[in-house]
């Protein structure tokens, strides 16, 4: 099976395809610009810096000597990031001269958020108005509670105690991509969905965060709107309480979804409410160029093939019932072995040998897992994978060589032929793929007119 990247879009990628008066409309907000320019190469955020109080284009051959000869490369791929984000207008003159100018919107509001700083739409409340404030360790123990939760309930688990608010239709489409379901059959992981997963905790909530995104106007909810509100809110405090009444209707049913994902916290107070934000909200800015990276293991593997997790995680215990035999769970401990059976169950829903998540302490070992499990398992990968099935149909008892060779030539020109027997002159048989039977069949009968 290919490898599929979970992360197969960017979520700046999402934000440069936004028509241009989008985007515009995006810079208009300070906290925006800072985000942005948080999420570009180092090269082309030194160019941004470079040209903040510039307000002349600046050619294209200037530019290339802000670099050193072997950075050209990276020159390229920060212009061309800038261009797509119009953070960079280029133009060409009439002596085909290609000069540069900086967005004026973005260079404006970035210029008065680094000059003069900004203040956030609004203000944390008073004590004397929200009492009974989480202390940081419970807020923390709710956001990662809240999003194991709904990661157990994305990947169909039983083991789900209160399921979360989220909409069926909603929580469909963050499982597209995740999940697979055949006939009748239970959904089941894919390879993209294990190696989901396995990422860090902003790696999954971007990826999530971008399918909210990319559905929005499907919801009557405009994309930019919703972007805006999302990079802004990773500027508040985290733990302060913020009045909900300062939101509008559409960023009050989007804080909704987020107490859900464990972004914030939601209280009521005797005549007010308030949302809280948490590390979770607080870390998507500061996260937008870390997308890909994995979570700390957590299991250690012995030569007996039996593996220990160091984990009070559900979640974990679920992921491990992916590719092995769990025995038992004590408080802070899953007891598990590796058996064939498992695997054969892990191999068929994608899950590659090459695939793993040790614990810190044995990661550092080279290997981390022990060489004798890696190679029995990479043979049992290699023995499920020995036969590949293709659906087919044989051909035999041609009235003529001609005939037979000009149907091989037929199905090979298709890319069908699969396999032929050109020695036995009376059988003369061939075997081409299901996909083509109607297009050799019309062949055939229209060579025996």
């Amino acid at each position: 099976m290919p490898q599929v990247r979970i992360i197969a879009k960017n979520f700046m990628d999402m934000v440069a395809a936004l028509p241009a008066m989008k985007l515009d409309k995006l810079y208009e907000n300070a906290f925006i610009c800072e985000a942005i320019l948080r999420s570009l190469p180092p090269l082309a955020k030194k160019y941004v810096l470079q040209m903040l109080c510039i307000e002349v284009p600046v050619t294209a051959k200037s530019m290339e000597e802000w670099v050193l000869p072997d950075g050209v490369s990276k020159h390229r791929v920060a212009i061309d990031r800038l261009i797509q984000l119009r953070i960079f207008t280029e133009t060409v003159d009439r002596k085909r001269e290609t000069t540069y100018t900086l967005n004026p919107i973005f260079q404006t509001n970035l210029k008065k958020l680094l000059l003069y700083g900004v203040v956030l739409p609004r203000e944390p409340m008073p004590s004397n108005v929200t009492v009974r404030l989480p202390s940081s360790e419970d807020l923390e123990a709710f956001a990662l509670g809240q999003w194991e939760c709904f990661l157990l309930q994305l990947i169909n688990s039983s083991q789900i105690e209160r399921p979360s608010n989220i909409s069926s239709s909603m929580m469909k489409i963050f499982q597209r991509g995740l999940l697979s379901q055949r006939d009748k059959e239970a959904p089941r992981l894919t390879e993209s969905g294990f190696q989901f997963l396995l990422m860090d905790t902003n790696a999954q909530l971007w990826y999530i965060i971008r399918e909210y995104i990319s559905n929005s106007e499907e919801r009557g909810v405009d994309s930019a709107d919703l972007i805006s509100f999302l990079l802004e809110l990773s500027f508040h405090v985290t733990g302060e309480a913020y009045n909900i009444n300062t939101l509008t209707e559409v960023q009050k049913n989007t804080i909704k979804d987020l107490a859900d994902l464990g972004l914030v916290k939601l209280q009521q107070g005797r005549k007010d409410s308030w949302f809280i934000p948490t590390r979770l909200a607080t870390n998507l800015s500061v996260s937008l160029t870390d997308s890909s990276s994995r979570k700390q293991g957590f299991v250690v593997v012995e030569t007996n093939f039996r593996l220990y997790a160091y984990s009070t995680s559900k979640l974990h215990c679920e992921i491990l019932r992916l590719f092995s035999r769990v025995e038992y769970q004590l408080p802070n401990l899953i007891v598990g072995a590796i058996t064939k059976e498992s695997l054969y169950s892990a191999f068929e829903n994608g899950i590659t040998a090459d695939q793993q998540n040790a614990h810190p302490r044995v990661a550092e070992r080279v290997p981390s897992v022990p060489e004798n499990v890696t190679d029995q398992i990479r043979l049992w990968e290699t023995d499920l994978n020995r036969v590949e099935m293709t659906p087919a149909y044989h051909y035999d008892g041609f009235p003529s060589r001609d005939l037979f060779e000009g149907a091989s030539d037929f199905a090979r020109g298709y890319n069908a032929l699969l396999w032929e027997d050109p020695e036995d002159s009376k059988k003369m048989s061939l075997v081409v793929k299901a996909e083509n039977h109607v297009h050799m069949r019309e062949y055939l009968s229209r060579q025996r007119q």
